[in-house]
C-alpha cells in the first residue's frame, strides 16, 4: 500500500501486522483439503493525515461477496437489534406506508423483513446470490448487486429516491470508499437520512478487539474519519450513537450536505473523546501491536497447558474473525480438534489456513469438553445463554478477547 484510498496521501504507518491469512471467509470443502490455498499479508496502517486506518485491497469484494458464508438471521440478538433499529427510525423518521426504504448489503433479509412487516415499501441491495436468494423467499424485495454511483442512481430512477437508506456493516467492506459514498447519494432523497453502523476504531484498539481485522474490512473508522469520507460523497454526519454490537459500533445519522444542518452534541463528544485517546496523533496506535501479541500468547499457553493436562477443548462459532485469531495464534486441531456453528451452511467445512472441521452444535453436549472456546466473543451474553447446559458436566466456556476469560455458566 503506498497511498491512503480515502485522500490520496502516502503519510501510512504501521499499527499492526497479522501475518498472512486466508480470506477470512473462504471456508474449505473436503475435496480442498489437499489443494493449494492462497495467503494476503494482514497489514493495518493508519493514515496521519485524514486518519484512516486501512488494509490494501488485495482481494476483490467480487471474490469475498459473490458466494458468502455469513446469514445474519442466525444470530437471533442480531435479528431484534434490527427490529428494534427499524421501530426506533420509523417513529424518528416518521415512516409509512408513501415511505421507501433502501438497505444496501441487505443479507438474507434479517432487517427489512421488519420494514415489509410494517408495510413500508423497501429494496435489498445484496452483492451475495444465496443470500439474496434467501432474503427473497422471506419476502423481502432483493437486488443482486453492488452499489456504485451507477447502481445508486438506477435504483433511483426506477423505484425513486429513498427516504432512509440503511448501510449496516458494509461501509468497512468497500475498497472504494469514495465511490460507494457517492452511490449511498444517489439513493437517498434530498431531504432523506442514511444510516450506517460499523465498528468503531476506538473501542477495537481500546479492547484488543484484533479478530475484526480481516481481508473484507478494507477500513476501520472513528467518526474523525468517518466525517472525512462521508463528505467525499455529498453526504454530512449529523449525529451518532455507541451501540455495543460487535464489541462497539457506531450509528451514523448523514444526509445529503444541502439539508443536514448543524451535527448534534453527540457528534463533539465522540470527537472528544476520539482525540483524547490519541487517535488523531501515532501515540494512541504505538501500544496496540504489543497487547495483541499478549492476546495471543495467553490464548496459547491456556490451549498448551490444558492439552498436557488431558482436559478437552473444542470451539463453538466459526464466525470470519474467528478466523483471524486461529490463524494469528497457529491453531490448528490437535490443540481444538473441531468447531460448531448454528449455520448449516459451515457443516462439513472446514476453517480457512488452520482447517479446523466446523460440525452442527449438538455435538458438544454429545462430547462433553471441558472447555468451549467462544470464537463470537462479541456475542457472549446471547452465547452464554445458549451454552448454559455445559454447566452440566462442569464445563466452563472461553473467552479470548479483550483478555482471556474462563467462567463458569449457570442455569
Amino acid at each position: 500500500m503506498t497511498r491512503c484510498r480515502l485522500c490520496g496521501s502516502t503519510a501510512l504507518e504501521s499499527v499492526v501486522d497479522l501475518g498472512a491469512t486466508p480470506p477470512c471467509e473462504s471456508f474449505l470443502a473436503a475435496e480442498q483439503l489437499d489443494a493449494p490455498e492462497p495467503t494476503y499479508p494482514l497489514h493495518l496502517r493508519v493514515c496521519t493525515d485524514c486518519w484512516l486506518a486501512q488494509l490494501p485491497p488485495l482481494i476483490t469484494p467480487e471474490e469475498t461477496f459473490s458466494e458468502y458464508a455469513y446469514f445474519s438471521s442466525y444470530s437471533s440478538s442480531w435479528v431484534e437489534h434490527a427490529r428494534v433499529f427499524v421501530a426506533d427510525a420509523a417513529a424518528r423518521l416518521g415512516l409509512g406506508a408513501d415511505s421507501f426504504v433502501v438497505e444496501v448489503a441487505s443479507n438474507d433479509g434479517y432487517l427489512l423483513r421488519h420494514v415489509v412487516d410494517r408495510g413500508v415499501r423497501c429494496l435489498g441491495v445484496e452483492p451475495s446470490v444465496n443470500v439474496g436468494a434467501a432474503a427473497r423467499e422471506a419476502g423481502v424485495p432483493t437486488l443482486t448487486a453492488f452499489l456504485s454511483p451507477e447502481t445508486g442512481a438506477a435504483v433511483r430512477a426506477e423505484h425513486g429516491p429513498a427516504d432512509l437508506v440503511v448501510a449496516n456493516n458494509v461501509y468497512a467492506h468497500i475498497p472504494d470508499v469514495i465511490g460507494f459514498t457517492k452511490g449511498l447519494r444517489a439513493l437517498v432523497a434530498d431531504d432523506g437520512w442514511v444510516s450506517i453502523e460499523v465498528q468503531h476504531l476506538l473501542t477495537l484498539i481500546e479492547e484488543n478487539q484484533y479478530d475484526t481485522i480481516y481481508h473484507e474490512h478494507f477500513q476501520y473508522y472513528t467518526v474523525a474519519s468517518a466525517i472525512r469520507a462521508l463528505a467525499s460523497g455529498g453526504l454530512a454526519l449529523v449525529d451518532v450513537e455507541l451501540l455495543p454490537t460487535h464489541g462497539g459500533s457506531l450509528r451514523l445519522w448523514a444526509r445529503p450536505e444541502e439539508a443536514a444542518g448543524e451535527p448534534s452534541r453527540r457528534v463533539a463528544d465522540v470527537l472528544a473523546r476520539e482525540k483524547a485517546a490519541g487517535l488523531q496523533e501515532l501515540s494512541g496506535y504505538t501500544e496496540f501491536s504489543a497487547r495483541v501479541a499478549k492476546v495471543r500468547r495467553d490464548l496459547l499457553r491456556f490451549l498448551v497447558d490444558a492439552a498436557e493436562e488431558g482436559k478437552t477443548v473444542v470451539g463453538y462459532g466459526a464466525p470470519g474473525k474467528g478466523n483471524t485469531l486461529l490463524n494469528h495464534c497457529g491453531i490448528r486441531p490437535d490443540l481444538l480438534p473441531y468447531t460448531v456453528d448454528r449455520n448449516p451452511y459451515k457443516h462439513g467445512r472446514y476453517t480457512p489456513g488452520t482447517r479446523i472441521p466446523i460440525l452442527p452444535p449438538d455435538r458438544i453436549a454429545a462430547d462433553r469438553p471441558d472447555y468451549v472456546l467462544v470464537l463470537p466473543w462479541n456475542l457472549r451474553a446471547e452465547l452464554a445463554e445458549q451454552l448454559a447446559y455445559v454447566h452440566e458436566w462442569g464445563g466452563r466456556l472461553v473467552f479470548p478477547i479483550p483478555e482471556l476469560s474462563i467462567v463458569e455458566v449457570e442455569r
